[in-house]
């Protein structure tokens, strides 16, 4: 273990962070996406720092495959566009940049400084930089050259010690983010790390701050709860810390009041976390049919008209699973299968143009059991693609 050093403002010389080597934390190389590898390397070539963060060398450290690399570095933004020809800024609230690959995003983003808070755009330092990170085990930063952990904040012996700490004073963290409060629930499922008595006393109180949150980042929030195997463990932390009104307000109307829609919509989760973990639910759609299944059961009408059912089901799904405002594709998908699940065959596809003059004008054909159904293309025109 080696020790980082730095200066004060009066030019005394003070510690700053602890560097583990490949001997004390053992990450194996092939674990780490070969792009972000590339990517990394690259920026150092022109002259900038550049790190692992976050998630990552937490999953990391324990020999866990990471999902998603991001990256920090000291370049900004439009040094890093001109770096990646295939990259793109994005971000009001945050400037990020994005660099594409064929069937991968990684996210890279620039050191930030204090100045305004953890909330800020300015661009700092490293030192700034990591107290703007909400935990400790999600403020580790890993050179994948040297391969050395930097540690700033105690991050690796709370990992080892199974406890979640604040970096940002517990007073401020959520007031100044809200959904800070989900990314410890998050944390405290995936990682099995503690939450000490001051912060979850916190949590319960700032729960109404959710409420000021913007739709898209409890959409994305959610979607990031969906894709973790842990769906079931964190909606029911969701609700102990009276979370889960501001996540599915649909889903904890009905759960107050019906004990059936209780058991049943966490089976329905805990079938989700299978069928992510088993690699067999990876498109948005597909997880989404867990979400709406047991509340689409209630309200549909299985002997109905089908055009008419999947219009109705459509509707009142999109109301059920606000503030989420997934992609309309992947729910149009959702409640197509879920109906073919109850037997209700919904084909969709778009119907030839026929010129005015050689229409025909005939009566309606009375519904018939047993026959597939067409909504017209004006009804929706990307399901065909799904079908």
């Amino acid at each position: 273990m080696l020790i980082r050093y730095s200066h004060d403002k009066k030019g005394r010389t003070v510690k700053k962070a602890l560097i583990y080597t490949y001997k004390d934390h053992k990450i194996k190389r092939q674990l780490i996406d070969s792009d972000a590898l590339r990517i990394i390397s690259r920026l150092k070539d022109f002259g900038y720092d550049a790190y692992l963060v976050g998630g990552a060398v937490r999953d990391l450290i324990i020999g866990r495959h990471p999902k998603d690399f991001d990256i920090v570095t000291s370049a900004e933004p439009s040094s890093i566009k001109r770096i990646f020809r295939n990259s793109r800024v994005i971000g009001k609230r945050f400037r990020l940049v994005h660099i594409f690959y064929p069937d991968k995003i990684f996210e890279v983003s620039t050191f930030r400084s204090i100045k305004e808070g953890s909330v800020g755009n300015k661009f700092g330092t490293m030192d700034e930089d990591v107290l703007r990170r909400d935990f400790t085990i999600n403020s580790l930063y890993y050179d994948p050259e040297k391969e050395q952990i930097i540690d700033y904040t105690g991050g690796v012996r709370d990992m080892q010690a199974k406890r979640l700490t604040p970096v940002i004073p517990v007073k401020v963290i959520f007031r100044e983010d809200p959904v800070r409060m989900l990314r410890a629930l998050k944390y405290s499922v995936s990682s099995g790390c503690r939450m000490p008595f001051y912060l979850r006393h916190e949590m319960k109180k700032s729960a109404p701050m959710l409420n000021t949150v913007s739709p898209s980042r409890l959409t994305e929030e959610i979607i990031k709860i969906l894709n973790s195997g842990n769906a079931c463990k964190i909606m029911k932390e969701a609700v102990h810390y009276d979370f889960f009104m501001y996540l599915q307000s649909g889903a904890a109307d009905l759960m107050d009041g019906c004990r059936d829609f209780t058991d049943a919509y966490e089976k329905s989760l805990a079938s989700l976390d299978e069928s992510v973990l088993s690699g067999k639910a990876e498109r948005l759609g597909d997880k989404l049919v867990f979400l709406i299944r047991d509340f689409l059961k209630m309200i549909a009408d299985w002997k109905g008209n089908p055009v008419e059912v999947y219009r109705n089901v459509y509707s009142e799904c999109r109301r059920f699973i606000l503030p989420m405002n997934p992609p309309r594709m992947e729910l149009e998908y959702a409640v197509i299968k879920c109906l073919e699940e109850g037997g209700i065959d919904v084909r969709i596809r778009k119907k030839r143009r026929i010129p005015a003059s050689r229409k025909k004008v005939s009566a309606k054909e009375p519904v018939k059991a047993g026959i597939k159904y067409e909504v017209p293309a004006s009804e929706t025109e990307k399901i065909a693609a799904f079908l």
